[in-house]
């Protein structure tokens, strides 16, 4: 796999499949599969679906935090904690940033109600 050409050098061009399994994740992280279940553990959103058997089947959205989670822990140096918090953060911005965008909607639309009242 090669690495995309962007801003955020975690970000790996993944196979073009729904559900990878642990032993194919490690090997697109790089890392144990050992690590992997540890980090399921630690990061609630790592949410990996389970067949009948047990065994874990994760999304395209689990493997890219997981490549998130290595580039934070590994090159970033960030603690466990340190990207749970990381993580934390850019939930709460989003939430605050949707809050405006709707307000400033809000204000858009009264603007123009009051224009045609006029």
């Amino acid at each position: 796999m090669r690495p995309l050409q962007n801003s955020q050098p975690y970000k790996k061009e993944l196979p073009d499949k729904l559900y990878f399994k642990i032993g194919e994740v490690g090997e697109i992280a790089g890392l144990p599969t050992y690590v992997l279940r540890f980090w399921e553990s630690e990061f609630k959103k790592i949410n990996p679906k389970r067949t009948s058997s047990g065994q874990r089947l994760y999304s395209k959205n689990d493997v890219e935090l997981i490549l998130q989670i290595k580039h934070l822990l590994y090159e970033k140096k960030f603690t466990i904690q340190g990207a749970k918090q990381h993580f934390k953060s850019l939930t709460n911005e989003k939430k605050e940033k949707s809050s405006s965008d709707v307000l400033d909607d809000i204000r858009l639309e009264l603007k123009s109600i009051k224009d045609l009242l006029a």
